[in-house]
């Protein structure tokens, strides 16, 4: 991970800012991962991209695919900006299936 933020190739957005910083209780740690976090621009999301979310979220759940709004939402930008997603949520895996997103790879991970 730290060889992608030196290379300036990472992305976030505003609710995977929020759901990284939800449940720290520590508030030094929260303040230490909040100023961390700060060195990276959200992506604009668009009102598109929630439409196209909730397409990706019928698309999924008509094949029996169940997911989060925010696993959606970062699909869809993902796919707007031809951007591999970077996690080790299995629930990606299944999505894969369905819709034309790319994963970066799990060795990446760590």
């Amino acid at each position: 991970m730290a060889k992608l933020v030196n290379q300036g190739v990472v992305e976030i957005i505003g609710p995977i800012r929020q759901e990284l910083l939800s449940g720290i209780r520590d508030q030094s740690q929260f303040e230490r991962v909040r100023e961390h976090l700060r060195r990276f621009v959200d992506l604009p999301i668009a009102t598109d991209d929630y439409e196209e979310a909730a397409t990706y979220f019928n698309r999924c759940r008509a094949k029996g695919i169940q997911g989060s709004s925010t696993d959606f939402l970062m699909c869809a930008l993902a796919i707007r900006h031809d951007l591999a997603i970077f996690t080790d949520d299995k629930d990606f895996d299944s999505y894969r299936t369905v819709l034309p997103i790319r994963l970066y790879p799990k060795q990446g991970i760590g």
